[in-house]
């Protein structure tokens, strides 16, 4: 499957694509699962999706629009990302391919990253898997981290991938196992 990102452009159209996007999908995983026009709306008038720190693109794989992904920080040397697929493209494969070619923008469109990093919630399976076959490294697990809609807390777990590992197309190791703490 061919898959390409097109820059989403400051426009009273494209304003309203986005909010239609949010509006008529839920986003399980997500900080916000589910968007109200209102909220949808308040993320696009805040520079979301276009400003000096963040760029919105439609993902398109070949050629039919299947999700949205915005690059945040890129105005520092390790961006992030927020990937949001519509719920009918879900469950099909397309994730590793989306963030492997995700990888590519970002490395060869941006001069400054050294490394690339995403997160996600413990519970997102799929998305852990996603970042695994797309050749991210488990960096960290942040314990009850990530505010759950229903009200609970659960881990956040962030992974990345290196420059360099993107471009020699391998995964450099380090060291996980902490230290021994004597016992209390």
């Amino acid at each position: 499957m061919d898959i390409n990102f097109r820059p989403m452009v400051e426009s009273v159209p494209e304003a309203e694509a986005i909010v239609h996007f949010l509006t008529s999908n839920r986003f399980p995983f997500h900080m916000k699962a589910e968007h109200s026009a209102e909220s949808a709306r308040e993320a696009v008038d805040s520079g979301r999706f276009w400003s000096t720190e963040s760029v919105g693109y439609w993902i398109l794989a070949d050629a039919e629009t299947v999700g949205m992904v915005v690059l945040d920080d890129l105005e520092d040397d390790t961006p992030m990302f927020d990937l949001r697929l519509a719920e009918e493209f879900r469950g099909r494969g397309l994730g590793p391919q989306v963030l492997k070619q995700l990888c590519s923008l970002v490395f060869e469109e941006f001069p400054d990253p050294v490394r690339f990093e995403g997160q996600t919630r413990e519970d997102n399976i799929p998305m852990r898997r996603t970042f695994l076959k797309a050749g991210f490294l488990k960096e960290a697990h942040y314990r009850l981290a990530w505010p759950t809609a229903e009200g609970t807390r659960v881990a956040s777990v962030a992974y990345a991938i290196l420059r360099q590992d993107w471009e020699n197309n391998e995964t450099t190791p380090f060291e996980w196992e902490e230290l021994h703490q004597p016992s209390r």
